[in-house]
């Protein structure tokens, strides 16, 4: 679980390395013990006044690399 609670807050990028929001939780599926998808807040400042009702979902199979940041896939890349 301490790899869940690192995703909190990391920043993702699409391809093309423009941000699309921030980590705010995870949806987890606790039969496979697998994620499932990361719920995103949009980056703006009413993000930063905790303002902001957009979200986004993100399948977990659509993560391309996680590190410092978390990187999307081309949605029409092949597996």
């Amino acid at each position: 679980m301490k790899f869940v609670k690192e995703l909190i807050g990391k920043e993702v990028l699409n391809k093309d390395a423009f941000v699309v929001g921030k980590v705010s939780d995870i949806e987890f599926n606790p039969d496979t013990q697998l994620i499932e998808s990361l719920i995103l807040k949009k980056g703006s400042i009413s993000e930063t006044l905790n303002i902001s009702k957009g979200e986004n979902v993100i399948p977990f199979d659509l993560i391309r690399s996680i590190g410092d940041k978390i990187i999307l896939k081309d949605t029409f890349e092949n597996e």
